[in-house]
Order: C-alpha cells, then sequence, then structure tokens
C-alpha cells in the first residue's frame, strides 16, 4: 500500500513551499500538516487541494487521483445545485465517506 503522507511530503519538500504557509492556505495549523505526512492513508480531497496550491500533478504517484479528479469534477456542478440550503460540512462528510468507500474498493480490486 502506498503511503500518501511520506508521497505528500516529499513532494512539499522538492516544490520549495513552506510547510507553515501551506497549511495556513489549507487553513489548517502546521501540527496537522506533519500529521499528515505521518498517515498512510491520507483523503484523496487533500491531496489534490495540496496539489493545486504547489502546482503538482499526484495522478502519476498516487492510485485514485485521477479518477477521483474526474469525478470530481463532474460532480462539482452538481453539488451547487443541490447542496442548496445543505451544510457544506454535511457535503464534506459523505464526500470524504465516499472517497474512502472507494479508496477501499481500488486496493480489493488491486489484491485480485
Amino acid at each position: 500500500m502506498q503511503h500518501k503522507g511520506e508521497i505528500l511530503e516529499k513532494a512539499i519538500r522538492e516544490s520549495g513551499h513552506s510547510i507553515t504557509k501551506l497549511a495556513q492556505k489549507m487553513g489548517k495549523s502546521r501540527r496537522w500538516m506533519y500529521q499528515i505526512f505521518d498517515s498512510a492513508n491520507v483523503p484523496i480531497d487533500y491531496i489534490i487541494d495540496i496539489g493545486k496550491i504547489i502546482h503538482h500533478d499526484f495522478t502519476d504517484e498516487i492510485k485514485g487521483i485521477k479518477i477521483y479528479s474526474d469525478i470530481d469534477r463532474s460532480l462539482t456542478s452538481r453539488e451547487m445545485t443541490y447542496s442548496r440550503g445543505v451544510n457544506s460540512t454535511e457535503v464534506d462528510f459523505w464526500k470524504e465517506k465516499y472517497m474512502d468507500l472507494l479508496e477501499r474498493y481500488n486496493e480489493l480490486l488491486l489484491k485480485q
């Protein structure tokens, strides 16, 4: 299994971006960034957000990113339509649940 946190850390350090400034742009703490680096299973939406900030494409390094980014693009307009009146935290919660399930499913497929 890929250690997504290590892949993220390597890309961030090679990009020359400050971890502190990156954390600020994401609305997170510096400590949170280091916890992500230690985590083998980082949610894909965080990976994509970090990639956008540091201008890095993780599709070759992390499996499932391309699939997710294609799905994300198609869902974005629907989310805007359907999420009116829906708490954005709730949308993020279910989106993260779905991505976790999708990652587990992909891992099972790879094992076969």
